[in-house]
């Protein structure tokens, strides 16, 4: 039985959430799950989560997929399923068995969404699902000496259907099933449907549900974020994770961003709430991928001043850092740099300059206690470091009362107040006694 959450925790996690919720309603949403979700006893769980972000004003497409069923149908008829390149050959008999399959899944996915009981998750929802012909599909055609017949490839989506239902407050449910203009009937990939869509849609997210983690090859560890680019690079360079089934839907998520969608996420659909826990916690569950870097490194703006002062203002009442006004703040703020993830501040530092001396003080340096590690901290003294270089400043110095030892593990070595720069000796606060170090800098290559 689980273990009961406590009211303090569940309104901290409900108050945490609330940007998200503000951030999500009215976007445009493209979900993607294989057949084996559908077919798993915990899929109405996945149904009351959308059936949430139904409710909470975003906008949902719906695509499923039919495999299983389709292979299990083959089965039945004494038929070999055949694939080439990871495609389905779909003859006469395996289309017939497409046609079933997604005929009804999709009855069961739309009796799914039309549950109201009393005292169930979907209680009041009272949701219309759409779905219909809003895929036009051509024939893949014969490759590699290879006939595919009845499987085919998205032409087009009828965007402006779909939008129409979305408008209404529908959910959109697509199926794996494209039609031509000649009224024939082709077999799709769930994946190439539900990124065309987002593609088309200018979704602002397009959610993947995978059947295992997109794992490194290198360390086995999840991979929590990439660029497009780094997830081309390690689809070419990782064969495990190129060789794995979450291959094709990392591929499907990398052609989605390079085409104009936000970010994509995957997520492993044997996580409960796994679309939730993605969508409404900061870190999430599964894997990003977006075209910008999800955490970046940055000069710091007066837009940041508010989120810097949050930030730092538990070191500062724990004594760690001495306080600063907002007014000194906005003043400073051209001396500062951040990480910044998802639009929270989560790191900062800054380099205070004094030219004459070509001294540099390495001041406020802060982390978001829940982002310590990962060499952030490292990070940023890294790049002020460099910075100073480059403004041919020969030595860098800090003052601090209890981080002098990170500090000497990376550099720093004990001096005197004498040793400041005349200003900055002025303005020293005896009464904090902060230890002085000063590390000397190799001078810039550049």
């Amino acid at each position: 039985m689980p273990t009961p959450i406590s009211p303090e925790a569940y309104v901290r996690w409900f108050r945490d959430s609330s940007p998200y919720i503000h951030a999500h309603r009215g976007k445009t949403f493209v979900v993607s799950f294989g057949g084996e979700a559908v077919a798993d006893s915990g899929f109405p769980n996945t149904i009351h989560d959308f059936a949430m972000l139904n409710s909470l004003g975003v906008r949902l497409v719906l695509v499923h997929g039919i495999r299983p069923q389709v292979d299990a149908r083959l089965k039945s008829r004494g038929v070999e399923a055949h694939y080439h390149q990871g495609l389905r050959i779909t003859d006469n008999t395996a289309l017939e068995c497409v046609k079933e399959a997604a005929g009804t899944v999709r009855v069961e996915i739309e009796a799914l969404l039309s549950q109201g009981l009393a005292n169930s998750p979907m209680a009041g929802a009272r949701i219309r699902v759409a779905s219909g012909n809003f895929v036009t599909a051509k024939p893949v055609g014969v490759r590699d000496g290879v006939d595919f017949q009845h499987t085919g490839e998205v032409r087009r989506i009828d965007v402006d259907g779909i939008r129409g239902e979305l408008d209404r407050g529908d959910i959109v449910l697509l199926s794996a099933i494209g039609y031509s203009p000649t009224g024939e009937v082709f077999n799709l990939s769930a994946e190439q449907v539900a990124t065309s869509a987002a593609i088309a849609l200018k979704a602002d997210k397009l959610l993947l549900l995978t059947e295992q983690d997109c794992l490194s090859g290198f360390d086995g560890q999840l991979i929590r974020q990439l660029t497009t680019g780094e997830a081309e690079v390690l689809l070419k360079n990782d064969n495990s994770l190129a060789d794995s089934e979450v291959a094709p839907h990392l591929k499907a998520a990398v052609e989605a961003c390079c085409h104009g969608v936000r970010r994509a996420h995957l997520l492993d659909r044997h996580i409960d709430g796994a679309v939730l826990l993605e969508l409404f916690t900061r870190d999430g569950v599964g894997t990003l991928v977006s075209k910008t870097a999800f955490e970046t490194m940055r000069p710091a703006t007066v837009q940041d001043v508010s989120g810097v002062l949050d930030l730092i203002a538990p070191l500062e009442q724990n004594g760690v850092l001495v306080p600063r006004s907002r007014e000194r703040l906005e003043t400073d703020i051209e001396d500062f740099i951040v990480i910044e993830r998802d639009g929270l501040i989560i790191g900062c530092a800054a380099l205070h300059v004094f030219k004459e001396e070509r001294m540099g003080e390495l001041a406020c340096l802060a982390l978001h206690n829940d982002y310590r590690g990962e060499k952030r901290g490292e990070r940023l003294l890294e790049h002020l470091e460099a910075k100073a270089r480059v403004l041919h400043i020969e030595r860098l110095f800090v003052l601090t009362t209890q981080t002098a030892h990170w500090f000497r593990e990376r550099g720093f070595e004990p001096a005197r107040t004498t040793d400041l720069p005349e200003a900055r000796r002025a303005s020293y606060n005896s009464h904090r006694a902060s230890k002085v170090l000063i590390k000397p800098l190799k001078p810039s290559l550049a």
